[in-house]
C-alpha cells in the first residue's frame, strides 16, 4: 500500500489504463524517477508492463472497493488513461474525486468527453489525439518548427528569426507592438537555448521561441 507523504516530495503516481497512451505515459514517468502503480482490467496488459513499472495490478477501476484495495485513495496524483470506454473513464474519474485524490489528470477522446470529465471533477483534461493533430497541422502548414498551446488562446511557437529582426537589439525592433508576441528564448547554431532580453541581437539562422495569442504566433511565423 502507498504510504502518505507530502505532495511536494511525493513522486508516486497512479495510472489507470495501460493502453497506448497510459503505458507510454507510465513508462516515461518511470524513466523520470517516478514510482508508478499501473492498473488495468486486462491481465495481458498488466503482464506486459509488470517488469517495466514499479507496481502493476489487475483491477476494475469502476469498482470503488477495488480502487480502495489498490490504495488509490492514498495517492496525491492519478491519471485516468481510459479513452475508448467513455462510461468507464467518467465513472473512474468520479470515484477518484469522491475519494479526495487532489490531482487528477484524465484523458478525453473528444471535447464533449473532456467537458464531462471536468464536470465530474477532473483537475486536468488532456486530449492527446486532438492536441497532436493540432500541433502537426501547425508544423506542416507553415514555417513553425514546433508549437505548443499552453491554454486555449495562448501558445508558444518555435520558428526561425525573420530577416527584419536580425542585426538589431530586440528593444529596437518593436516586435511586441507590431506582432503582439514576445521573443522568450533564442538558439544559435551549435548552442543551447538561452533567455532573450531587450538587448538580444538576433543573427541569421537563429531559432527563436515566441509566446503570445495563438493567432499572433501563427501570423508571426509566416513573416518572410
Amino acid at each position: 500500500m502507498p504510504h502518505q507523504q507530502s505532495k511536494a516530495k511525493d513522486k508516486r503516481i497512479l495510472v489507470i489504463g495501460l493502453g497506448r497512451f497510459g503505458s507510454s505515459l507510465a513508462l516515461e514517468l518511470v524513466n523520470h524517477g517516478w514510482e508508478v502503480l499501473g492498473v488495468d482490467s486486462s491481465p495481458r496488459l498488466v503482464q506486459t508492463y509488470a517488469d517495466a513499472l514499479t507496481h502493476t495490478v489487475i483491477a476494475d477501476a469502476t469498482d470503488e472497493e477495488s480502487l480502495i484495495q489498490v490504495g488509490a485513495n492514498q495517492f496525491h496524483r492519478a491519471v485516468v488513461a481510459i479513452g475508448t470506454h467513455l462510461e468507464e473513464s467518467i465513472l473512474t474519474t468520479s470515484l477518484l474525486v469522491d475519494m479526495g485524490v487532489p490531482d487528477i489528470w484524465a484523458k478525453a477522446v473528444s471535447r464533449r468527453h473532456g467537458r464531462i470529465l471536468e464536470q465530474v471533477g477532473a483537475h486536468h483534461v488532456v486530449l492527446p489525439e486532438h492536441d497532436m493533430g493540432e500541433r502537426v497541422a501547425h508544423l506542416v502548414s507553415g514555417r513553425m518548427l514546433d508549437y505548443v498551446e499552453m491554454e486555449e488562446g495562448f501558445s508558444l511557437g518555435k520558428t526561425r528569426a525573420p530577416k527584419e529582426l536580425i542585426g538589431r537589439p530586440l528593444r529596437e525592433t518593436g516586435v511586441r507592438q507590431k506582432y503582439g508576441i514576445t521573443v522568450v528564448s533564442v538558439k544559435r547554431l551549435d548552442t543551447e537555448f538561452t533567455y532573450a532580453t531587450e538587448e538580444t541581437v538576433l543573427h541569421k539562422g537563429d531559432v527563436i521561441v515566441v509566446a503570445g495569442r495563438t493567432g499572433d504566433v501563427e501570423r508571426f511565423a509566416e513573416v518572410n
